[in-house]
């Protein structure tokens, strides 16, 4: 495997996509997309894509990989227009749309067609996008192999373009026995991209994407998290672990949160406290329908909702402009995940804040963390008393979700979405005088009513 890419001194001089080699069409777009100048990444991975070599790219998040592996893909496109030109294999549902979009935008002004094939959407909808042999496939594994295997008609046999967004989880074992079959249906003599913020260093697994010669560009050190980031972390005891969450959200007021939970029960949860509370929370999880799913997404995005509770489905990759504060509520199992997540807030140059929650019991997995990240992190400032003040009004809110969340399953035999327009309103709990957006909740929230136990499983 071969390190290069472009000299600091030659960084400093680029100032335009056209110095990269990028073609005037695509040129024009990234201006009028507002993309002035390339991103260090980009500086590094256009310039050897371009020149038809295989690339490994280590980047932290937010720092534009998207952009570094589409361009060149683009621009290969132009020269040779074909039907089924490039696969994107991505983790997440929700990346997947994310990678269309941005291909969609790129390539507007030469017509680019995408389609995106992920799990939760009618195959035969799919199917027919397939039969129109879109020039940009964007997919999660499972449901690419579900095609490959019944779709007549579909093949990948032409494929030039093969690209791992968050590759270290695509090699990962999750997706071994998909991404094996997929391998072995396209063809051997094809370009190979691999992008990650936290790439694996393990030779075997690197060798089952089938690389050839690739060159690795990084532009950061194994673990990075963005400098602009503000770090802290709150010790505190699991018991009062959802005063201290609502004490935060409080102080921070008038900012938008990502509050990452470690299950699908959790999530929900969390979500209906919050709203029994008042606040305008809405979750995400891998237990929600497809379409809502988006729902919970387009509302966060659209700033209709202020607070997105949510599993690791939504910590890789997932671009979201105006997120101010991530909040570990609960400590990531893996290290890795932890970049990730607080990789949501501080984006393309602008500045966030992460707080990661630390109960008596997660003391060492938040040393792995601080090790992996090769830094000490300061202690958020919060007054116990005050803290303690919200303890009365909470444990209502929580006594009221578990209402709630029985009531759903009693009726039900199953976890529904507890706070859907019409549904169950949540009864909101007073707060007293609060600040910035923590007014009163609306009734419209996706949420997914559910109980702690045993019901929901570890699914992302």
């Amino acid at each position: 495997m071969v390190t290069e890419g472009v000299t600091e001194e030659e960084k400093e001089e680029i100032t335009s996509f056209a110095q990269l080699g990028v073609v005037e069409e695509l040129c024009l777009t990234c201006k009028q997309l507002g993309w002035t100048k390339p991103s260090k990444i980009q500086c590094e991975a256009i310039p050897v894509a371009l020149a038809g070599k295989d690339v490994i790219g280590l980047a932290e998040t937010g720092s534009g990989k998207t952009g570094a592996f589409a361009l060149p893909v683009l621009q290969s496109l132009l020269d040779s227009p074909q039907g089924l030109y490039a696969l994107i294999l991505t983790p997440t549902r929700e990346l997947a749309y994310q990678i269309s979009e941005q291909f969609e935008a790129l390539g507007s002004g030469i017509g680019v067609k995408c389609a995106v094939i992920i799990g939760g959407i009618d195959m035969m909808t799919q199917s027919i996008m397939l039969a129109k042999k879109p020039h940009i496939v964007v997919a999660t594994p499972g449901r690419l192999v579900d095609h490959l295997e019944n779709t007549k008609g579909f093949s990948l046999r032409n494929l030039k373009y093969l690209i791992m967004d968050e590759a270290d989880r695509i090699l990962n074992m999750d997706f071994e026995e998909e991404v094996d079959k997929i391998l072995k249906v396209i063809p051997k003599q094809r370009h190979t991209y691999l992008f990650s913020a936290t790439m694996t260093k393990k030779v075997q697994k690197l060798q089952r994407a089938s690389l050839q010669n690739p060159v690795k560009v990084e532009v950061s050190n194994k673990f990075a998290t963005v400098d602009k980031l503000h770090q802290s972390y709150i010790f505190i005891p699991q018991k009062f672990k959802e005063c201290y969450l609502v004490y935060i959200l409080n102080e921070l007021a008038g900012n938008s949160f990502m509050i990452f939970c470690s299950t699908c029960a959790n999530t929900t949860r969390v979500a209906i406290i919050l709203r029994n509370l008042g606040l305008n929370a809405i979750p995400l999880h891998g237990q929600m329908s497809q379409n809502k799913r988006l729902g919970s997404l387009n509302k966060f995005k659209s700033k209709a909702s202020s607070i997105l509770v949510s599993t690791d489905v939504a910590s890789r990759g997932l671009d979201i402009p105006h997120v101010d504060v991530v909040l570990n509520y609960d400590i990531p199992t893996h290290s890795k995940d932890y970049i990730h997540r607080v990789g949501r807030t501080a984006r393309a140059g602008r500045s966030g804040r992460a707080v990661t929650f630390v109960t008596q019991y997660d003391v060492e997995l938040y040393q792995r963390i601080e090790f992996l990240i090769g830094k000490k992190l300061p202690k958020y400032g919060c007054v116990d008393e005050e803290v303690m003040v919200l303890e009365q009004r909470v444990s209502e809110a929580k006594r009221i979700a578990q209402v709630e969340i029985k009531e759903l399953q009693n009726k039900n035999g199953k976890f529904k979405d507890a706070t859907d327009d019409g549904g169950h309103g949540a009864k909101k709990v007073n707060l007293g005088k609060r600040k910035g957006h923590m007014g009163k909740g609306n009734g419209g929230t996706n949420a997914r009513g559910g109980g702690a136990k045993g019901k929901f499983s570890k699914k992302r």
